[in-house]
């Protein structure tokens, strides 16, 4: 699913190049269209695609301007970042082309990333959310791998940013040498945490909202242990206040959210 965009021509020639079977969605650009309902920024179309075709290996769902990709197995089960992020990082290590054992990622990154990063033996370096803070973490430490939860992945020793068709042609080439179904790779790599985002709108955008929260933060941190994660963090171009809360059910997550979300909405106006 090229998203009637940048992808259009550059990703089906490339993997029938490379001796794929490629079958193409959304790749008839009209100006207007790019990102329209499709790509990585809405995969479903293509998850149930995948799912009806029942003859899929690998599919990648790109965004318009092709810096970003999103995975769907042959199930029809969606393959997010993380995951993609996790298994480059595994095969690299297991290569000797992971620089430091290490791989940068943000803090959006899921806490299942981090107990199978822990678990492989690689450590995690972690930043502010937006590929260029993952750049530069990687520049600065000399890293070779890093990316995002939305589907930016930067192999900086082949690119200088975050490359959709370097990242898809990355996955497939795992998928082809393992033998095994792309289901299994992306499922057994690591077990996400359920995840619950939500945007509050303010009248007041707080600069560290985490900091005006904290004992809050640190009451349902504490409730949750080891077993999940809070986040509260400003949007940095409109008046939201975003918090997310990992943990072991959606239920709990989802209570913690709605509790924090009251504060934020209560604090701020």
């Amino acid at each position: 699913d090229t998203s009637n965009g940048a992808m259009s021509v550059a990703a089906p020639r490339t993997f029938r190049a490379l001796g794929a079977d490629v079958v193409t969605l959304n790749d008839a650009p009209d100006g207007t269209n790019i990102n329209r309902d499709c790509g990585a920024t809405s995969p479903s179309a293509l998850c149930d695609f995948v799912g009806r075709m029942n003859r899929a290996d690998v599919a990648f769902a790109f965004d318009g301007d092709g810096d970003r990709v999103i995975a769907v197995d042959e199930l029809g089960h969606v393959v997010d970042g993380d995951r993609l992020l996790a298994l480059s990082a595994i095969d690299r290590k297991r290569r000797g082309r992971l620089a430091g054992g290490v791989v940068v990622a943000t803090v959006m990154a899921n806490l299942g990333f981090h107990r199978a990063m822990e678990a492989a033996g690689i450590q995690v370096v972690t930043t502010a959310v937006g590929d260029r803070f993952v750049l530069d973490a990687m520049d600065e430490g000399g890293f070779v791998l890093g990316g995002e939860q939305s589907g930016h992945i930067i192999h900086r020793d082949m690119a200088t940013t975050g490359d959709g068709l370097l990242a898809a042609i990355d996955a497939a080439i795992l998928v082809k040498h393992s033998g095994r179904a792309f289901s299994g790779l992306a499922s057994g790599v690591m077990t996400a945490y359920p995840q619950v985002l939500r945007n509050v709108r303010v009248a007041r955008r707080p600069a560290d909202p985490a900091a005006e929260m904290s004992v809050e933060i640190a009451r349902e941190s504490e409730a949750l242990g080891a077993s999940g994660r809070v986040l509260v963090r400003a949007s940095g171009t409109e008046p939201v206040v975003r918090v997310m809360v990992e943990a072991p059910s959606e239920a709990l997550a989802d209570a913690a959210v709605e509790r924090l979300c009251r504060v934020a909405s209560d604090r701020f106006g």
